[in-house]
């Protein structure tokens, strides 16, 4: 159980600032007159306390409000470049920022919950105690900022008055991470009181990047204290890493509606996105994906994109599913960003009039970044991750220096983008999501669309992602479980978060109508592993539309479809005009390989899924039950088809 307001807050106690009359006295010492004017919008007593503490803890020499207007925001990018954490590039409105060699992805292994004494949490979370974190943030917070300027915003996690939007404090010495902030998400300085009160809460963010020395990487930490709904992070300038906005305060939503919105709210790891149907109706989805597993493609084949990394959903009065994205702007992985697969976000990149801020990618003689993948003549040298770059050049330990880092980024407004719905990613009721997808990156298990019988086995689809280790994270490595490719941000323990799915699925709020169908998507079965030719993937890029649209006319009752033991197939006859839709033919000798079951590989993998949630205290008997009952009806088939049953088989 979370139990907010436990235990000392570290801020507090850190700063010795406990009371409102304390930090105006502070405040009024370090702001000049400027920005104690434009402090003073901003009422809420605790926000001024928190606020208060950071500067006496940090000890900058000056402090910087920002309330989002556009000469605010200007300032944050001209001190982004006269601090050197940005650099102009040759088109108008794009700046490269750079992270360490040893900072270019989330610090894993650094990165910590603070807990109490005996609190139940995730086996798959770092925790650390309040003690221990206290003590860190005593001696390597004091005075971090000395000779910076400590800048801070107020920001909406999703729009204004939406019902699961909460507000947030970021507060940063980096203007890379004030300036990614202002791309990312609403400013909400005029609104933020009355947010407070709506939401019943606000997050706190402080960050300071330090020296940004590579030695000092190693004592880098990414703290986030449950109780308090504060992060802390130290040493380092990914913005996975520092913009705590992000992946920081969507942990927090994790654990606070796991807790104390059972039924009413859910924060997933999910892009949000919706369909041109048949008579151009509107079909929206919203989809799981760990990293690096089709989730920003996917997203952007939709005719109305609305988001590519997180979804809030609640249940709306009329019984509908309601999702809103948290952030107005995208961080995406640009590695095999090219014309083919994301024309739309490429015309944003290469064309005018958007502003974008890189990271890590190789900047060219002429100002111009490149990256793997992106479909166009290679420099043969230029600056990038790793400093100077030539072809061919390695590094210390002899691996060969890629033209860009895989995690490499592009930072910009969603709303640049010529398929984004920006009215309904705007609208505080949210989009009406019809389609639920879960993801994975697996080569020879899963076919590439299977819907679920119901939202017990919808859940337990989720439960179920397997991915490999991607660029994201520092240390990951191997082939490993992805529980609702949410599992990295979920706090506390597995077995709530599991309940909590079961429960708000299985919701008497949805209409009948309202209900959405839960599906598993896989982009990346092999021909190898389905006895074809060669090793490459059986499909490509742009057959997403066609999996994306035969779920639409499912979830709209247009289609049949085959009913087996792990869910619902698509038939041949409704795939084929689909993918002529796109252009491509559609033997059925790729179907067939496709979705004909592997019997041993599915059962296997069931097996691997309940040994690994045995171990772990309290998971809800339904889980189990499911896996049973899977294996013992795909036993049955295997005694009477053997091994691999041909799709054709069981239509």
């Amino acid at each position: 159980m979370l139990e907010l307001r436990k235990g000392d807050d570290i801020l507090t106690t850190v700063g010795a600032i406990d009371s409102i009359d304390a930090a105006r006295i502070l405040l009024d010492a370090k702001l000049d007159q400027a920005n104690k004017n434009k402090l003073a919008v901003i009422t809420n007593e605790e926000a001024l306390v928190k606020i208060a503490n950071a500067i006496s803890i940090c000890g900058p020499d000056k402090v910087f409000i920002n309330t989002g207007s556009e000469a605010d925001v200007q300032w944050i990018r001209k001190h982004a470049l006269e601090k050197g954490e940005e650099r102009p590039l040759a088109k108008k409105g794009h700046t490269i920022h750079f992270d360490l060699p040893e900072d270019q992805a989330r610090l894993v292994n650094q990165t910590y919950y603070i807990i109490n004494e005996g609190e139940k949490m995730s086996s798959l979370a770092k925790s650390i105690l309040r003690n221990e974190a206290l003590s860190y943030v005593q001696q390597y917070m004091r005075n971090i900022m000395n000779g910076m300027v400590m800048m801070v915003g107020f920001y909406s996690r999703g729009p204004v008055g939406a019902a699961a939007a909460q507000p947030a404090i970021e507060i940063s010495s980096s203007a890379y991470v004030l300036h990614s902030a202002e791309l990312l998400y609403r400013n909400c300085y005029a609104d933020f009181d009355a947010e407070a009160v709506r939401a019943g809460l606000f997050y706190t963010n402080l960050h300071s990047e330090g020296p940004n020395r590579s030695e000092d990487v190693p004592n880098a930490r990414i703290f986030m204290d449950r109780s308090w709904m504060t992060t802390y992070s130290t040493f380092c300038t990914y913005a996975g890493n520092t913009l705590l906005l992000k992946k920081g305060n969507h942990r927090f939503t994790v654990d606070y509606v796991t807790y104390y919105k059972v039924e009413d709210q859910l924060a997933e790891h999910m892009f949000i996105t919706g369909l041109t149907g048949p008579g151009g109706r509107k079909t929206f989805f919203a989809g799981a994906a760990p990293s690096g597993c089709g989730k920003t493609t996917t997203a952007m084949v939709g005719t109305d994109f609305i988001g590519d990394d997180l979804a809030q959903f609640w249940i709306a009065d009329d019984g509908t599913l309601r999702a809103i994205n948290p952030e107005k702007g995208i961080f995406g992985i640009v590695e095999d960003v090219n014309r083919e697969g994301d024309p739309y976000l490429m015309d944003c990149l290469r064309g005018d009039g958007t502003e974008v801020i890189w990271s890590n990618v190789l900047v060219d003689a002429d100002g111009v970044p490149h990256w793997v993948g992106h479909g166009e003549e290679v420099p043969k040298n230029g600056s990038n991750f790793m400093g100077e770059w030539y072809e061919g050049k390695v590094d210390h330990e002899g691996n060969v220096v890629p033209l860009s880092h895989k995690n490499s980024r592009c930072t910009l407004l969603a709303s640049a983008i010529a398929n984004h719905a920006t009215q309904v990613a705007e609208d505080p009721q949210g989009a009406p999501v019809k389609v639920i997808t879960y993801s994975g990156r697996d080569s020879d298990t899963m076919p590439p669309v299977w819907v679920a019988k119901n939202a017990d086995e919808g859940v337990v689809i989720g439960a179920s992602i397997v991915s490999k280790a991607t660029a994201t994270e520092v240390g990951a490595t191997g082939v490993r479980r992805q529980p609702w490719a949410n599992a990295p941000f979920i706090p506390g323990a597995l077995a709530d978060y599991m309940a909590a799915q079961f429960q708000f699925f299985n919701s008497s709020k949805f209409s009948e109508a309202g209900k959405p169908i839960m599906a598993g998507l896989n982009y990346f079965l092999t021909h190898e592993n389905r006895q074809g030719p060669g090793k490459g993937l059986l499909g490509e890029k742009k057959d997403v539309k066609v999996w994306l649209g035969w779920l639409e006319r499912f979830a709209h009752g247009e289609v049949t479809a085959i009913t087996t033991p792990i869910g619902y197939l698509p038939r041949y006859d409704d795939l084929k005009p689909l993918f002529a839709g796109i252009g491509k033919e559609y033997p059925q000798e790729l179907y067939n390989m496709q979705f004909s079951l592997y019997l041993d590989k599915i059962i296997a993998r069931i097996d691997l899924q309940r040994d690994a949630y045995s171990k772990e205290a309290d998971i809800p008997a339904k889980l189990f039950e499911i896996y049973a009952r899977q294996k013992d009806e795909l036993n049955k088939l295997k005694e009477k088809y053997g091994s691999v049953v041909p799709i054709d088989a069981l239509a």
